[in-house]
């Protein structure tokens, strides 16, 4: 399981870009952390394998290749010019493998940047506190920037400027790090609009990718001819959502929580629905729908339903425990999963329909609007 313990990235956001980040408040760094390490300390103590992002990508820029891919990454050239952007590069290029992961994930001020002979006016007329790398707040989310289906990795093409240069990052791991080197993609980064917290495995072989603010239409047909030349999946199914902040991604509105159950926003039960897609022989694709998204979920998975566990238990609090991500839950197996202990209703709901709730807190960790499962990709899954 990928993770990110959250860090300095963090420490960057002030009331004056918080938005521009898309978080919704100023996280308190140290309790975050800490929050973030019972987090991980939950999976280990269900046998989770548990890899940290900050580490990997420290292993990957130990790789002169990696290292010279991470410097260009970091640099943006329209933004700090011809002259500017030389000397940082000359800079980065000079630096351990440590220090130019911090410059990634955490960014870097103007001044921050090293000295350099001659005037700059990029530099004269920006403050020093203004960014000359963006930091990277929402790495902390690592379902969105991969996912992985199968042995393949879907690196993601995410939609928000704010996250754009997240996929640098996690190409330079897959491609580097050692545990990856041979790892075969699902989906290029430079395609169409796709991200992880829209792509759900229903079943093996059936997956739903959630069409709205953060995925297009045209991300989500890319991804399924992918997975379909690949042979990794016989449907998928394109789920069209609001595109509003509450319901970013198919993940803030349902997560299976069983092979055969899903918690799922109560106002979404009967408004969703799906476009099916499957391969023909001929190697060409096919569409059908829409039609409600449980009906056509539970026809691609071949079981005669879908339970359905309802966030909340009454429209008021469905609403306030939608918002704190209390249908996105993170499962680690069948009838078990991770949720934060705030939504109280949901987690009850969740154990008296059979399912293990392993509570979690989440004050700081959900200001950026994310709950266990936005904060963990799944790299290899046992079968069931």
């Amino acid at each position: 399981m990928l993770l990110h313990r959250p860090g300095n990235e963090l420490k960057r956001l002030t009331p004056r870009n918080n938005d521009q980040l898309l978080f919704d408040s100023i996280p308190w760094v140290d309790r975050a952390q800490e929050e973030h390490d019972a987090f991980a300390e939950v999976l280990r103590g269900r046998g989770v394998e548990v890899l940290l992002l900050a580490d990997a990508l420290r292993t990957a820029l130990a790789d002169p290749r990696a290292h010279a891919a991470g410097v260009h990454a970091a640099v943006d050239e329209r933004r700090l010019g011809i002259d500017l952007a030389d000397s940082l590069r000359s800079h980065l290029s000079s630096v351990s493998p440590e220090v130019l992961a911090e410059a990634l994930m955490a960014g870097m001020t103007f001044e921050e940047l090293p000295a350099a002979e001659g005037v700059s006016l990029v530099r004269l007329m920006n403050h020093p506190n203004d960014f000359a790398v963006d930091p990277l707040p929402n790495l902390l989310f690592t379902r969105d920037s991969s996912a992985w289906i199968g042995n393949r990795v879907a690196v993601s093409s995410l939609t928000m400027p704010a996250r754009v240069r997240e996929t640098a990052v996690l190409d330079l791991i897959y491609a580097y790090h050692p545990w990856f080197r041979h790892a075969s993609r699902a989906y290029g980064a430079h395609s169409a609009p796709i991200e992880g917290g829209d792509v759900m495995l229903l079943s093996p072989g059936v997956l739903a990718i959630g069409v709205g603010e953060r995925t297009t239409a045209a991300g989500a047909e890319s991804l399924a001819r992918s997975v379909f030349a690949d042979g990794i999946a016989h449907t998928v199914l394109a789920v069209p959502i609001q595109q509003t902040r509450a319901t970013m991604h198919l993940d803030t509105v349902c997560t299976m929580v069983a092979a055969d159950a899903v918690v799922m926003y109560p106002l979404s039960r009967d408004s969703l629905t799906a476009f099916t897609m499957r391969p023909t022989d001929d190697g060409s694709m096919k569409v059908e729908g829409p039609a409600p998204f449980l009906t056509a979920a539970a026809e691609a998975m071949g079981i005669d339903r879908l339970r359905v566990i309802d966030t909340g238990l009454d429209p008021v609090t469905a609403e306030r425990e939608q918002w704190d991500d209390g249908n996105n839950t993170l499962a680690l197996a069948p009838g078990v999963v991770v949720g934060y202990e705030r939504n109280v209703e949901t987690n009850a709901r969740l154990e008296e329909a059979g399912i293990e709730v392993l509570a979690i807190t989440g004050s700081e960790l959900g200001s950026g609007r994310g709950g266990p499962r936005c904060m963990s990709c799944p790299i290899r899954r046992e079968s069931i």
